[in-house]
């Protein structure tokens, strides 16, 4: 099967009403499919053109370890899917299940067999970009961008209506395709682990919390009922697939947590990206329409913003976050490697560091405040959601939403920030 068939039989599965609801992207000021050079893979492809640096080939993975070394992904983030949900389902299975590799700002999918690398990457100001890599052997390999067909799932109700990415679970049958008639979760760090993971591997310990991941669905006429006991603290997949045909024999449970959390975060500063560029787009042309000063602020464009910053806020700080009943504890080197980047304060605490007892993180504020979508941010968003973190970090905002952090998280969030990302803290000031 082609790939562009693939593509085809992909969409139908979304289903057409996802593709008519997607935003106008291309318009001004978003303008989606202009060139997009301000992204990892962007800045890749330019030193492949220009000779300067080279991607390895290899018959077994292709061009995998080459890419995930040159754009710094540790195959310890590796997670695994058998859920026939990408547009390579064809090569996909429980026995083959998809292998998915993140850092910050970049993803990187292996199909075994696949025609192609998947890859979705993070534009500061556009959102997530979608590229293909041939696996074929190339002097200079061309990273291709998509032209829409990854959106049509990828920019939906989803992604908060933006070019972004998700993670679905799903009651899946013994190839691996979905019962979509049993309904399929969209899962981020407020789903219960009970929703989470249909369709995916879990390796790691959870105590009695259960999920949906490492089981199939034996009746097709009651896909629900799953073993739910058989997936449970499953430390060795050994069992089930040919673990050595991938670069880790690893779906870390914790890789899984931080990258729920991490996709539907970046999403909300791709919504918050687009609402003040385009509530000030609409400024400007009404502005001159009507004569008004140039540098005049609606109403209507400040309630967006504030719409949009509070979203953002809300879910950089955890609320309605799943309560954690057990401990969870991952098999890879993944917590380690990801809680040892980033920046600390002078006490060594840091926004990275995780808790996995009753919660993700140590301190509940998201790491992505460092990322080059945060700081690209619109100046206007980013000093809305700066006095909203002071406000709730001071303890001045005495909304019960934000009830979940005690007066320690806060302290110790605000000192964080105060020290590790100053310019912003100052930026949320009155004064």
């Amino acid at each position: 099967m082609k790939f562009t068939d693939l593509s085809l039989i992909f969409a139908m599965l979304c289903g057409a009403s996802s593709l008519v609801a997607q935003e106008p992207y291309d318009e001004a000021p978003i303008n989606y499919s202009e060139p997009s050079v301000d992204n990892p893979i962007a800045k890749l492809q330019a030193k492949l053109d220009a000779g300067e640096q080279q991607l390895a080939f290899d018959e077994e993975h292709g061009f995998l370890k080459s890419v995930l070394d040159a754009l710094e992904i540790s195959p310890e983030t590796q997670v695994l899917v058998y859920s026939k949900t990408s547009f390579q389902l064809s090569a996909i299975s429980p026995r083959k299940p998809r292998a998915l590799y993140y850092n910050d700002h970049t993803y990187i999918g292996w199909v075994q067999g696949g025609d192609v690398v998947e890859v979705m990457t993070t534009d500061p100001v556009r959102g997530e970009i979608f590229y293909t890599l041939q696996q074929e052997p190339e002097e200079k390999p061309q990273f291709v961008r998509d032209k829409g067909q990854c959106t049509v799932c990828h920019a939906s109700s989803r992604t908060q209506r933006v070019p972004g990415g998700l993670v679905r679970s799903a009651f899946v049958n013994a190839g691996g395709m979905p019962h979509y008639g049993a309904g399929t979760f969209n899962t981020d760090q407020t789903s219960p682990l009970a929703e989470r993971w249909g369709g995916w591997y879990v390796t790691g310990t959870h105590g009695a919390m259960r999920h949906m991941g490492n089981v199939v669905s034996r009746d097709r006429h009651d896909p629900e009922n799953i073993d739910r006991e058989d997936g449970a603290n499953v430390t060795d997949l050994a069992e089930r697939f040919q673990v050595d045909k991938y670069l880790t024999p690893h779906s870390d449970i914790v890789a899984l947590m931080v990258l729920e959390h991490q996709l539907q975060m970046q999403n909300l500063l791709t919504l918050a990206s687009y609402e003040s560029r385009r509530a000030t787009h609409h400024d400007q042309v009404m502005n001159e329409a009507l004569e008004r000063p140039a540098d005049y602020v609606s109403d209507s464009t400040t309630r967006r913003i504030h719409s949009a910053a509070e979203k953002v806020v809300r879910y950089m700080l955890f609320v309605d976050e799943a309560k954690l009943t057990d401990a969870v504890q991952g098999t890879s080197a993944f917590a380690d490697e990801f809680q040892a980047i980033g920046p600390q304060d002078f006490q060594g605490r840091s926004l990275r560091q995780l808790d996995l007892k009753s919660r993700l993180f140590k301190y509940p504020c998201s790491y992505l405040i460092y990322s080059a979508a945060f700081d690209q941010l619109p100046l206007d968003m980013q000093t809305t959601i700066a006095r909203r973190l002071r406000e709730i970090l001071s303890g001045s905002d005495t909304d019960e939403a934000f009830q979940h952090l005690s007066p320690a998280d806060r302290k110790a969030i605000a000192e964080i920030l105060q020290e590790t990302k100053p310019q912003l803290w100052k930026l949320g000031s009155d004064s």
